[in-house]
């Protein structure tokens, strides 16, 4: 289908839409640049973005002790971004001059963003990646009893935090609501993901069971929590953040799915040790992005065999000499995973 034209009317509106983007972008520079000339900026230093606020973003101080305010607090600024600097989101580190005078509205401004060792990506509405979160060195999958969890499910989140790079783990919560009813189906879900390099954590919020193994492991590095709604990652920041007033999703009682109430990106300091970041954008994110390749790498037993199969298109179900069906036979790969790995391979190509 060819493209349609745009009239004269259309095409001028666009390119004055387009006039004043860049007159507002000058206008921008030319402010920062005076507010450098006349000292209303202090020394160059390294931030992390705690906050992300569209065109500005809120850093807060790296310096060693952590620099101060006058009253004492910590130094933080909601700051400007210089305009050749691509876009910073959650969790990124910046080289920045905080705001020592008025003519920049009391804002500080970002000349750079430093390299990233991780990103958290997933698809916008057009179908290009867009990053949500940077620097990240842990996923917590969160499941709970209710909504019932299914290992497709869960495999789909430990397939995307595979492609990311970074580390993921299993988070059982609201172990409160297990009995006899659940516990063996649990037990059975949960069990081969240990051996497979997934350690799997449970908690209660309700009763604390759980919650200092937890907050050892969130006090190395920063972590984010992913997982389907109604799973209880609010309830876990209140209970980890204790006044972050980050809302509760109530489980609705006719679909048993929870509701999204977060709504902006941010980065918790626990009193404990570590980082936490919060985001609608991480909370639940779909692989209808992923290529096949990418999504048996994403399933790690898959690996050693990769590559190894007779037909270079083998799609590893009944095809002669597949390395990946053979190491299913020896038992190096279980049917649940492989039946798995068909499932979400069926659903992206649906997808």
């Amino acid at each position: 289908m060819s493209k349609r034209k745009l009239n004269r009317r259309q095409q001028w509106r666009i390119a004055k839409i387009q006039q004043e983007r860049e007159a507002r972008a000058r206008k921008k520079e030319q402010t920062l640049s005076q507010a450098e000339e006349e000292g209303d900026l202090g020394a160059e230093q390294t931030g992390l973005v705690i906050a992300n606020y569209g065109t500005q973003v809120l850093v807060e101080s790296e310096a060693q002790n952590q620099a101060q305010n006058q009253d004492g607090s910590e130094l933080r600024q909601r700051c400007h971004v210089r305009s050749n600097i691509d876009t910073l989101v959650t969790g990124d580190r910046v080289a920045w001059r905080p705001a020592t005078g008025e003519s920049t509205g009391g804002l500080g401004v970002v000349g750079a963003r430093l390299q990233r060792h991780s990103e958290l990506q997933r698809p916008d509405r057009y179908g290009d990646m867009k990053t949500v979160a940077a620097n990240i060195d842990r996923i917590l999958i969160v499941i709970a009893p209710y909504p019932e969890p299914f290992a497709n499910a869960i495999d789909r989140y430990l397939v995307a935090a595979e492609t990311t790079g970074i580390q993921p783990l299993l988070l059982l919560n609201k172990i409160d609501l297990i009995d006899d009813t659940n516990r063996a189906h649990l037990e059975e879900l949960l069990r081969p993901y240990p051996d497979l390099g997934y350690p799997v954590l449970q908690l209660s919020t309700k009763t604390g069971e759980g919650l200092e193994q937890l907050l050892d492991t969130l006090a190395q590095g920063t972590s984010v929590f992913v997982g389907q709604s109604g799973v209880g990652k609010s309830s876990l920041i209140n209970g980890l953040l204790p006044g972050t007033d980050a809302r509760i999703g109530e489980l609705s009682e006719a679909t048993g799915k929870g509701t999204h109430t977060t709504t902006a990106a941010e980065l918790f300091h626990l009193p404990s040790g570590g980082d936490l970041i919060d985001s609608p954008g991480i909370r639940e994110f779909g692989l209808w992005h992923m290529s096949e390749q990418e999504l048996i790498e994403g399933f790690a037993e898959f690996r050693p065999f990769i590559g190894h199969c007779r037909f270079r298109d083998c799609r590893h179900q009944s095809e002669p000499g597949c390395a990946i069906q053979e190491a299913l036979e020896r038992g190096d790969i279980s049917q649940r995973r492989m039946d798995s790995y068909l499932h979400v391979r069926n659903s992206l190509e649906n997808e």
